[in-house]
């Protein structure tokens, strides 16, 4: 009966875990931040368990001119029963702390994991029917345009940039998650002989595999940011406003949540950088353009740089990116200038 029961740290891990859960009820579980110029403070959707919050009327507003429908925590159904299962949870983990039986802990994890990955794809679901089922006869209308958010990450929707990330509850939800999941792992092979450790890690496999994929796909999601290929003649700078349509002189902002900032020459993203409506703590990477070959962005600290009159470019910056010296030796025999450094363009 003894081996039946958890280990006493496990115990009071897997109680508060339950506990944990029932603070979830009160704050938020998910985030859409969207950034846009005439927005430079952004806008925020906030998601309860059982509301929307944050900027949801300017939200609705312009969903309006895209066609997409209105937000209204009436029309989902999981805004009634979302609260009630939370509880549910709570309170069955409390309770297999109370009973102290691994066996409850094992089967504990398996539901939460279970339901976790179901709420995942039922939030996919919502986004792509939200995204995708527009109003034909909306104000503005782009042929094959969809406005589908991120599950999680960043995503560029015409000016707007949205970022998905799990807010309170829902770091509170993949934390709970993880311990469930550890503990029960910890707790059977605990159990077992030597000899039939490895019989017991590769039953349990599947859970492990499951919630170490989930937690860190969301992890190097949410982490991840780098520079996406400009499309020219379908992007504005977002300095000028104007068209990108030379590749030869773009630039990239990547912040530290993956947001993406684009320029059409090295005066507009110079000039964005002194306006301060980015913090320098908040920029991740600036990236510039290589002036030869495919114009491939590269961070702009490795970059060799020409400034010159005769490059003419968009804005006239007139300042142009290479990636080795030998490419810009070879364009300075075309465009007289000088070769300068970005530390020193940047002062």
């Amino acid at each position: 009966m003894k081996d039946k029961r958890l280990t006493g740290w496990v115990r009071a891990i897997v109680i508060l875990c339950g506990l944990a859960l029932f603070a979830v009820l009160f704050v938020p579980m998910w985030q859409i931040q969207l950034s846009a110029p005439q927005y430079p403070e952004g806008l925020v959707l906030l998601i309860y368990p059982n509301a929307l919050g944050g900027n949801i009327d300017i939200i609705n507003g312009l969903n309006h001119y895209i066609g997409m429908r209105t937000l209204h925590a009436d029309d989902f159904i999981e805004f009634t029963i979302l609260p009630y299962i939370i509880g549910f949870f709570g309170c069955i983990t409390v309770l297999t702390g109370l009973l102290n039986r691994k066996k409850l802990l094992t089967i504990l994890t398996i539901l939460f994991i279970a339901f976790a990955l179901i709420a995942m794809v039922d939030f996919w679901r919502w986004e792509y029917n939200y995204g995708h089922d527009l109003n034909p006869e909306a104000a503005i209308v782009v042929p094959g345009m969809a406005y589908q958010p991120p599950l999680i990450g960043y995503k560029q929707l015409l000016n707007f940039g949205a970022y998905s990330i799990p807010d309170i509850g829902g770091w509170i939800f993949i934390v709970v998650g993880v311990l469930l999941a550890s503990t029960s792992v910890f707790e059977i092979i605990k159990t077992k002989k030597l000899k039939k450790v490895k019989e017991t890690v590769i039953a349990n496999k599947p859970v492990t595999v499951i919630v170490f994929a989930f937690v860190m796909s969301m992890l190097v999601a949410s982490c991840k940011a780098g520079p996406e290929p400009l499309r020219l003649g379908k992007e504005n700078c977002d300095f000028c406003k104007m068209t990108i349509s030379d590749a030869r002189f773009g630039a990239e902002i990547v912040t530290d949540k993956g947001k993406l900032y684009k320029f059409d020459d090295m005066h507009c993203l110079l000039s964005y950088l002194k306006s301060n409506i980015l913090e320098p703590r908040e920029i991740k990477e600036i990236y510039l353009t290589d002036f030869s070959g495919t114009h491939e962005l590269k961070k702009a600290s490795e970059m060799f740089l020409l400034n010159s009159e005769d490059l003419r470019s968009p804005m006239n910056g007139n300042i142009a990116a290479f990636s080795s010296k030998d490419s810009l030796n070879k364009v300075m025999v075309v465009y007289k200038g000088a070769e300068t450094a970005w530390a020193d363009v940047i002062k």
